[in-house]
């Protein structure tokens, strides 16, 4: 592979059709009924071009959701399509903070914008230093809770960097945090882009559905070479459905068990995992990563591998958080494999 697949590998890519799947982070293997359903009945409107009432509608329901306004949120074909338009910001130099989601880098080494790696360490659990940020970055891009060494930064440390460049927070996994501690979705600074998607926590990785929130000029900017209608009917209500309160209510009950699920595997897997996880999957270091994945793939089982991650190696694997009965299965190969 070279460096440029490395970046473009993902878990999907992992888990291939009939592997019990640890190797994507998305909860459950569906869409809830209700959620299904309400896109259902939208399906009738799919003969008519998305309205700007539509688009309306979807970011009222956002703005409410995070205490914004309207004008400050941006409906997105996916979090993936955020990236892609990050270039359009003109940054001079990007710092982008890794391991982590490698997608933005893609899409500004596409647009030949300088990029600046910041390796975090797992010696101090992969902390985030805004010292460490070269000071000549106009643009820096983190996840939090970063995927995929499931770390959770201090608000304040992303607001010290937002005091001298533009910072874009990947939230894709904040909802699934009970609570949504060190979110920056209701922080006005002007400098502070936060993404969200509905990937995860809802199952509609095949739909494209997330969106931005920030200043509205900043949004405007990053919206600057949209095509006309680019978000469809189906997301665009996906986005609303998901916004309502009994959805945040679910969503707020599965962070939780996703917190009890996660604890009971990190306990299990011991020392191999790295860091101070929050989020609903771990990194953990073995011996021989490629063998272990493959060992595990013939006995049925998807991890995702870590070495596409800048700062991980070979022997980094990232495993998704299932019940306890569903990471049985792992558990008891790994333990054929593994000796911690």
């Amino acid at each position: 592979m070279t460096s440029d697949d490395l970046l473009r590998h993902h878990g999907d890519v992992d888990a291939a059709p009939g592997l019990i799947d640890f190797a994507v982070n998305v909860r459950g293997g569906r869409p809830p009924t209700w959620l299904r359903r309400r896109l259902a009945e939208a399906l009738d409107r799919l003969g008519s071009y998305p309205a700007a009432a539509d688009d309306r509608r979807a970011r009222e329901a956002v703005a409410a959701r995070h205490g914004r306004e309207p004008d400050e949120v941006l409906i997105l074909n996916g979090s993936a399509e955020g990236f892609a338009l990050l270039p359009a910001l003109a940054p001079t130099q990007a710092a982008l903070v890794h391991p982590s989601f490698t997608e933005p880098e893609v899409a500004l080494r596409t647009a030949r914008v300088p990029v600046r790696r910041v390796l975090l360490s797992p010696d101090d659990d992969f902390a985030l230093h805004p010292a460490d940020v070269p000071p000549e970055a106009d643009l820096v891009v983190l996840g939090n809770p970063t995927n995929p060494t499931s770390t959770l930064h201090p608000a304040d440390a992303i607001r010290e960097l937002a005091e001298r460049a533009t910072v874009l927070v990947d939230e894709a996994f904040m909802d699934a945090i009970p609570g949504e501690p060190e979110s920056l979705a209701a922080d006005r600074n002007p400098n502070l882009l936060v993404f969200r998607s509905l990937t995860k926590t809802w199952a509609l990785p095949g739909l494209r559905a997330g969106y931005a929130i920030g200043h509205p000029d900043l949004l405007a900017r990053l919206a600057c070479h949209r095509p006309q209608w680019p978000v469809g009917t189906l997301a665009l209500e996906a986005v609303v459905a998901c916004c309502e309160p009994p959805a945040l209510a679910e969503a707020e009950l599965a962070a939780v068990e996703a917190r009890d699920h996660r604890r009971v595997l990190q306990a299990a897997l011991g020392p191999l995992v790295l860091g101070d996880p929050r989020a609903p999957f771990l990194l953990i270091e073995v011996e021989d990563g490629p063998g272990l994945r493959q060992a595990l793939r013939d006995k049925g089982i998807a991890v995702r591998r870590g070495d596409t991650f800048p700062g991980l190696g070979p022997n980094h694997i990232r495993i998704a958080v299932r019940s306890p009965e569903e990471c049985a299965p792992l558990l008891a190969a790994l333990a054929l494999e593994v000796h911690p």
